[in-house]
Order: structure tokens, then C-alpha cells, then sequence
């Protein structure tokens, strides 16, 4: 798939990752939880965020620091890895912030 403004395919486009976050509306985020090469451990990942490196640390930050637990940014494919299955509980948190959340 193309970006309409510069022609490049969508994952290595420049105008998406120099576009900063004014509103969450709109914006779909999906869940999933991961447990392979992870020891049986459980990890949910939110993934298919806007490319906007800055706001998504914040989001991290904030959502480890209402869930109680650890997790981390992947800077190279935009997803957040929340330690343990909060599903419900990250679905709701980003409700609020004006997500559309999916899984």
C-alpha cells in the first residue's frame, strides 16, 4: 500500500513517522497476547499505533503506571508489550484516551 502524499509503501514512509498525534479519534488499536520464547509467560501487546515515536512512550509510560506492572516500547515496530494479560483493563484506558480498540 502507497502513502497518498510522498508514494512510498506505508512501512518505510517518512510522512508517517514525522505526523504527531492531535487526536486519537479515529485511530484503531488492536491486542493480542503472546507467549511463545517468553518462558509461558504471558504478554499483551498493543499493536498497529500511529508511527509517532514520542506520544507512544508516554502512552507506555501511563499504562504501566495505571496497570501496576512492567512492559516496554518496540521503536521498530511501533508496539507496546504490557507484562500479563490486561486485556480488559488496557481496553478500557485507551477507550478513555479516544481509541477504538479491537482484540
Amino acid at each position: 500500500m502507497k502513502c497518498p502524499r510522498c508514494g512510498e509503501y506505508t512501512p518505510g514512509c517518512a510522512c508517517i513517522s514525522e505526523e504527531k498525534i492531535t487526536s486519537t479519534k479515529g485511530v484503531i488499536a488492536k491486542l493480542r497476547i503472546e507467549k511463545a520464547g517468553r518462558g509461558g509467560k504471558s504478554v499483551t501487546v498493543v499493536y498497529d499505533l500511529p508511527h509517532d515515536s514520542e506520544y507512544l512512550k508516554d502512552l507506555t509510560k501511563n499504562l504501566k503506571n495505571q496497570l501496576g506492572t512492567g512492559g516496554t516500547f518496540k521503536n521498530e515496530s511501533y508496539t507496546i508489550e504490557i507484562q500479563g494479560d490486561h486485556r480488559s483493563r488496557i481496553r478500557d484506558i485507551l477507550s478513555k484516551l479516544g481509541f477504538s480498540v479491537k482484540g
